[in-house]
């Protein structure tokens, strides 16, 4: 096979350190490494000194998470990338909605996969051992191995054959009722993650082929016209999320043979839905109290999303399923 067409899997032997980059493979030296959140999105937003905590527990500033990443997928594979999406992001939620959605996948799977890899890395010598090491989780494993799979994009020309690792949402935000600059979020376990930038709310499930966005179709074409209210962007946050936690099925990805002239690669995927449920059932229980955690900056409390167990609290919809404009916050003073 053509070398700009090979495939690096480091899960296979587990070859995870501060001395192999993280896109290819190619041994480096410590000081060779990249942020995992782009310098420009940090110094734009004023975040690098923030802190994030870790699963073993140890604290670390946003500019000093870093992974490790030969000079020329440095400057010939994310230099680049990172450009298209600041010019993008420049254009607000306009230009990122006329983004390639394979590149918006890949710059947020970098940064996914880049909080990953600093999290293995770490687990080699933890400050306090985690209770649930990714490490010795054979199943979240081999999840993460498919989407590294679909991720090495960002290096090497692949052709998704008849689909999108991904379900990718942009959500319109009033940023006039809330001047939040700066906010992400991620959860490996259910390959989710969510970045507010401004105006722009972007969630994306990087793993499931498309099928979160085809279950929400019928709510997210009423959505993705329209901007929302912080609160509204939340619960709609709030739906993929618990989506993705009902997600019962992952993809698995395998590469169509290789000719003397091809130039690129070709991807197929396979979903077993045939033994598997795709998404387990859903329970207004367990969705109230993971909505519940993104509205208790608004004193919205499970008890509140739940006074009726039939029909949980919504922003978003009427009773009578129609879309509100203007949602009333429970507790919050006319006017405000």
């Amino acid at each position: 096979m053509q070398q700009h067409l090979t495939i690096f899997d480091p899960f296979d032997g587990m070859r995870f350190g501060h001395h192999i980059c993280f896109s290819c493979g190619t041994t480096i030296t410590p000081d060779q490494q990249t942020p995992v959140f782009p310098a420009w999105l940090m110094e734009k937003y004023g975040f690098a000194q923030e802190l994030l905590r870790m699963l073993d527990q140890s604290i670390v500033a946003y500019q000093d998470l870093k992974i490790p990443c030969c000079h020329q997928c440095q400057t010939q594979v994310l230099e680049p990338l990172e450009e298209k999406v600041r010019q993008a992001l420049a254009q607000g939620v306009t230009g990122l909605r006329a983004l390639e959605e394979k590149a918006l996948f890949q710059w947020l799977g970098k940064m996914f996969y880049g909080t990953l890899v600093s999290e293995l890395i770490k687990e080699q010598n933890p400050l306090v051992r985690p209770e649930y090491a990714v490490s010795e989780q054979p199943k979240m494993l081999l999840k993460f191995q498919s989407f590294f799979r679909v991720l090495q994009s960002i290096r090497v020309p692949i052709e998704f054959s008849d689909f999108l690792p991904c379900s990718l949402f942009i959500i319109d935000v009033d940023a006039a009722a809330e001047p939040l600059r700066f906010e992400f979020r991620d959860e490996l376990s259910t390959m989710m993650f969510s970045v507010r930038i401004d105006n722009a709310l972007i969630v994306c499930c990087l793993l499931d082929n498309g099928m979160i966005k085809q279950s929400l179709r019928r709510v997210w074409d009423i959505i993705e016209p329209r901007q929302l209210q912080p609160i509204q962007a939340a619960e709609f946050s709030a739906r993929v999320f618990y989506a993705a936690y009902l997600l019962n099925v992952v993809p698995d990805y395998l590469l169509r043979p290789v000719k003397p002239q091809d130039d690129h690669l070709v991807m197929d995927t396979l979903i077993d839905d045939v033994t598997n449920v795709i998404f387990n059932p859903w329970q207004h229980s367990s969705y109230a109290k993971l909505l519940a955690t993104v509205w208790a900056k608004w004193g919205i409390t499970q008890e509140d999303i739940l006074r009726d167990p039939a029909e949980p609290l919504s922003m978003l919809f009427s009773p009578e399923g129609e879309f509100i404009e203007f949602p009333k916050i429970p507790g919050e003073q006319p006017g405000k």
